[in-house]
């Protein structure tokens, strides 16, 4: 049974969710469903084909707000896991949460001059290309490395601390965007871009989030198995 950190395995799932709601979105990048009724972590987790240790890790280091390596759960974490985890957290960003946003931002911006809003969108835009790239190139190189680790297959020419150099941290790029609607918006006060703002706040700390886990899960879990294969 997996016992580090707050929550653990006998744990209800209800209580996880309603003590840290944004772990809803974590449970939903597993793969768990929603009406788990009164089940604990560790049957919900069994019922859903999810390595528990996986959740509970990534759980734990995100509601306690860890900003250090755990090196102690590798031999527990499943690495398979964690790239599905990873994996459906990219699908959430790039096909439903950012084109959701910019719906909401074009509508918002409707009535301010045309120059302003061309800019404000760019601004958007350009964002999205950066976080596309980003996870492209860990759906394309990193993963499919990562998988072939797993294999007992070693790429001579590829390491993770390649990935590690690069991984640039693109919720900063959105600090701009910000700015222009916070300081610089012409408009009137309205819900919709209140609305639209709150959503790129929540979005950029997930992003964070999103990112805390590969630099400090992830990446040490990969170096840990790299020294296993020769």
């Amino acid at each position: 049974m997996y016992k580090q950190g707050k929550y653990k395995e006998t744990d209800k799932m209800s209580d996880l969710i309603c003590e840290n709601y944004p772990m809803v979105l974590v449970m939903s990048r597993f793969g768990i469903d929603l009406g788990f009724g009164e089940k604990n972590i560790g049957d919900v987790c069994r019922q859903n084909g999810v390595d528990c240790c996986t959740f509970l890790t990534v759980v734990n280091f995100l509601s306690e707000e860890n900003s250090t390596t755990i090196n102690e759960i590798n031999k527990c974490l499943s690495l398979g896991s964690l790239i599905t985890y990873l994996h459906n957290a990219h699908d959430y960003f790039l096909n439903f949460r950012l084109p959701h946003i910019r719906r909401k931002l074009t509508e918002a911006i409707t009535g301010c001059p045309g120059d302003i809003a061309f800019a404000i969108t760019k601004f958007f835009d350009d964002y999205v290309y950066e976080v596309h790239k980003h996870m492209s190139y860990e759906e394309k190189i990193v993963f499919p490395y990562v998988r072939n680790l797993l294999e007992g297959v070693k790429d001579p020419k590829y390491n993770i601390s390649i990935f590690r150099k690069r991984h640039d941290q693109i919720e900063m790029k959105i600090v701009e965007l910000k700015n222009i609607l916070l300081k610089y918006y012409p408009g009137p006060d309205n819900y919709l871009l209140n609305s639209v703002l709150f959503d790129i706040f929540a979005t950029e700390q997930d992003l964070a989030s999103h990112n805390r886990v590969e630099d400090y899960l992830f990446v040490p879990a990969v170096l840990a198995i790299e020294k296993t294969i020769k």
